[in-house]
């Protein structure tokens, strides 16, 4: 099977962040150790179908990644909001973690890539799998449910 198209939010002007959905990008990522990862940087989505599938990280500086390898995608599913503040939190990732985790080099996503990012986060992909992004670590409304917008 085909991998679906993913594009970057800000490149589909007919797309914006759904009315009761908060735009997260420009929150603090955090890990499962509190710390600041970075920032969400874009949301990268499957035009088909309507859906984020990633949160497009730029890491803070002090990770000391160099200037073509400063940005993570996260499958949405693997995160969470903050019930209150301006935050993403990944249980999976902590400041250690993160420097071992794939690289994002902008919009060139491969299956194989898609891959790597789960096992990187403990999660095995479901293979074969003709529905991919219907795993658990895709899943936008276990991202959102803490918090709509108002």
């Amino acid at each position: 099977m085909e991998t679906p198209v993913l594009r970057r939010l800000r490149d589909l002007t007919d797309f914006e962040v759904a009315d009761n959905n908060p735009d997260v990008r420009g929150w603090t990522v955090r890990g499962s150790d509190g710390r600041a990862l970075g920032t969400v940087h874009e949301l990268i989505v499957e035009p088909e179908s309507l859906k984020v599938r990633y949160l497009d990280v730029e890491l803070d500086s002090r990770f000391n990644i160099n200037e073509y390898e400063n940005h993570i995608l996260l499958p949405i599913g693997a995160a969470a909001l903050d019930a209150d503040d301006d935050n993403v939190f990944v249980p999976a990732l902590n400041s250690e973690s993160v420097l071992t985790y794939p690289p994002y080099v902008e919009i060139q996503i491969s299956r194989e890539y898609e891959e790597a990012m789960l096992r990187a986060l403990g999660k095995e992909p479901a293979t074969p799998n003709p529905r991919f992004y219907e795993q658990d670590s895709f899943d936008a409304d276990s991202f959102y449910h803490r918090r709509k917008a108002s």
